[in-house]
């Protein structure tokens, strides 16, 4: 059974997992889906729209599922969806799709921390971090592990690759690649992510490969389409090699960080 505060205002439409825990004055709309085990505190808002796994926590304040900050929004159906284990601090928003897309998504054991905003039709991958007050704009990618630092805004359509390391403060206008750490301003390459992807499992083998390719593409004043080639014909094709190379091949409209 869920534990809900007589001061909190559930409406009878909602959906409730079992064992869920709802505190003072939290506003859980109509076809809202909470999942089993979930904690939500104190003046949280949860939206109509928004669809919960469970053993999510909720901080005070938060607001999951609003409507996008899009002038093209027509008020269209849309969800805003957060994975198991995940935990939203105090104060962030985070809003639903639009047609673009039709949702906003948080993958699982994601840490969002206060302040941050997350806009319409973006895509967190599992286990990543946005640190306090991080704001990306719409249709922002970020990758599984990637953890993002304070203060950093994201421009809209940018892709934020796998494992990678942002620095706080800078501002991230183009995709950023795989594995690496990125800081400066202008955000700059700062060399493979080494200590995370150790702290991972990520064998010494697979980090030299990603280290040559790097080396290749960030080092030897070759322009995209020829680090590319030189990449394909030089290194080996290692699982890390081969997302690096398909993450550059598939660049966006705002283009790969310099």
């Amino acid at each position: 059974m869920p534990s809900i505060h007589k001061l909190a205002s559930v409406d009878s439409g909602a959906e409730i997992g079992t064992d869920v825990e709802i505190g003072p004055f939290a506003v859980i709309e109509k076809g809202a889906v909470i999942g089993d085990r979930c904690k939500i505190a104190a003046h949280a808002f949860i939206s109509s729209w928004s669809r919960l796994g469970s053993d999510i926590t909720i901080h005070t304040g938060a607001v999951v599922g609003s409507d996008p900050q899009d002038l093209k929004f027509g008020g269209e159906e849309s969800t805003f969806e957060i994975g198991d284990h995940t935990t939203i601090r105090e104060f962030t928003t985070l809003n639903r799709g639009t047609h673009a897309s039709g949702k906003t998504v948080i993958g699982k054991n994601c840490l969002v921390m206060a302040y941050a905003h997350i806009a319409h039709d973006c895509r967190v991958g599992d286990n990543a971090i946005l640190v306090n007050s991080v704001n990306l704009a719409g249709h922002v990618e970020v990758g599984d592990w990637a953890i993002i630092s304070a203060s950093v805004p994201v421009h809209q359509f940018v892709r934020v690759g796998a494992h990678t390391y942002i620095g706080g403060l800078y501002r991230v206008p183009q995709d950023i690649p795989p594995f690496i750490r990125a800081a400066g301003e202008p955000l700059s390459y700062k060399g493979v992510n080494a200590i995370g992807l150790e702290r991972r499992g990520f064998s010494a083998e697979s980090v030299k490969w990603i280290q040559r390719a790097y080396r290749i593409f960030y080092r030897s004043k070759l322009n995209v389409t020829q680090a590319l080639q030189r990449m394909n014909d030089e290194l080996e094709k290692t699982p890390e090699v081969q997302s690096i190379i398909e993450f550059i091949e598939a660049r966006g409209e705002r283009g790969i960080m310099k």
